[in-house]
């Protein structure tokens, strides 16, 4: 629905817009002066957790994590907040802006303040300000054919946590994907700079196959995943073999027409593949011969990542997935 919308407006064309709306990037960045460049992105939702405190840290992280995917650093930040009104006690939104704060402390940046509103569903999030050298800026529209795909979080999120809100999880099984989507994409995004990266994206919504094809289709590319290197929680792999909802079954109406699945890949690990993320890793394209070390580096700066795949010279804008 989205892309019909804006196939209706006008196009943007500015001399110093350097990422707008064609390419379906993580955020938008716009040329200031000959050194920097500023990044700029917006993202909120409602509670996927009962902790209040831990619900503001995730939907920080996650906002903050479209500054990291453009090779940014974020500066500054403003608050979006949906409360209902009387019906919210005050230390229960404390919790949430105390948890949002300190994640973007954690992240060196500054919250200004932000906006309110009333509304039936809480809801929070972010308006995030980074900067980044314009030469420097990492798009999802970089990739190039030979480069290795390096993805830096496991998936499920989405799936674990549609069990948890249907009741069908205790909260401590969730524990591992709550570390998970409050951890900063920070030390990924250094390290792929340091490694001379192509392109980036972070995996949200679309789920990595839908990521996956806005960055083959910005590109001009194919891409290749290997479905037994794909890092995902276990428990969502089993959960995965039992439900297919919401946002999953959307992804794959959508982005499915564009992957072209191997047999031998489970139903399950497909559904996985789809799955709508909220704060997921970073998927980078790096060239291959600086994949072994950025690898190595990412383990030494604690982040669990994994080689899922490489960047192809044919079907270009579509998506290879064998097992």
């Amino acid at each position: 629905m989205l892309d019909e919308i804006l196939k209706k407006l006008p196009k943007i064309a500015h001399p110093d817009l350097l990422v707008g709306l064609n390419t379906a990037d993580d955020a938008g960045v716009f040329r200031i002066s000959a050194d920097v460049a500023l990044i700029q992105t917006v993202d909120f939702f409602p509670p996927i957790v009962d902790d209040p405190y831990v619900y503001g840290q995730i939907a920080a992280a996650n906002a903050l994590s479209d500054v990291y995917a453009m090779g940014g650093r974020p500066i500054t930040a403003l608050n979006i907040c949906a409360f209902p009104g009387d019906e919210m006690d005050v230390d229960t939104a404390s919790a949430i802006l105390r948890g949002g704060q300190d994640k973007v402390t954690e992240a060196g940046a500054v919250i200004l303040g932000g906006h309110t509103l009333d509304d039936d569903e809480p809801k929070y999030g972010l308006a995030v300000t980074g900067v980044v050298h314009p030469d420097r800026v990492a798009t999802n529209a970089g990739a190039r054919p030979g480069d290795a795909l390096i993805l830096t979080k496991p998936l499920g999120t989405g799936l674990i946590f549609d069990a948890y809100m249907d009741e069908e999880l205790p909260e401590a099984a969730t524990q591992p994907a709550v570390e998970a989507m409050r951890r900063l994409n920070a030390a990924a995004a250094e390290q792929m700079a340091a490694h001379g990266a192509h392109a980036c994206t972070d995996i949200t919504g679309f789920g990595l196959m839908g990521h996956a094809c806005e960055m083959a289709a910005a590109s001009g590319v194919g891409l290749r995943f290997y479905a037994g290197r794909v890092p995902y929680f276990d428990l969502a792999l089993r959960i995965a073999g039992k439900r297919q909802v919401g946002g999953l079954w959307r992804n794959r109406l959508t982005f499915e027409p564009h992957v072209r699945m191997a047999e031998a890949v489970s139903e399950a690990l497909r559904r996985l593949l789809f799955d709508p993320q909220t704060s997921g890793g970073l998927l980078i394209s790096v060239p291959s011969g600086a994949a072994d070390v950025l690898l190595q580096d990412l383990k030494a700066a604690d982040v669990d990542a994994a080689q899922v795949g490489e960047v192809v010279a044919d079907h270009p804008g579509e998506i290879e997935v064998v097992a």
